[in-house]
């Protein structure tokens, strides 16, 4: 009997809410065609954006760097 492959991937997501780009690196098994098949109960509450391949490093994600702007007449 083989065991499910395993494959570790970054997750980028928004959680039901909030307009925060979130991720996170976690460890999902593959089905026979390779795909990482994401559990029911992680995918709760969050749309999902992106499924990267690996531990990535996000430089920067959108809203981190809203600045105030001022006005001056």
């Amino acid at each position: 009997m083989t065991h499910p492959s395993q494959r570790k991937v970054t997750v980028i997501y928004y959680t039901e809410g909030s307009l925060e780009l979130k991720h996170d690196v976690k460890t999902f098994e593959e089905n026979m065609n390779g795909r990482v098949v994401i559990p029911n109960d992680f995918k709760e509450d969050k749309s999902i954006i992106a499924v990267c391949d690996g531990e990535i490093e996000i430089l920067n994600k959108v809203g981190e760097r809203i600045l105030s702007v001022k006005y001056t007449a």
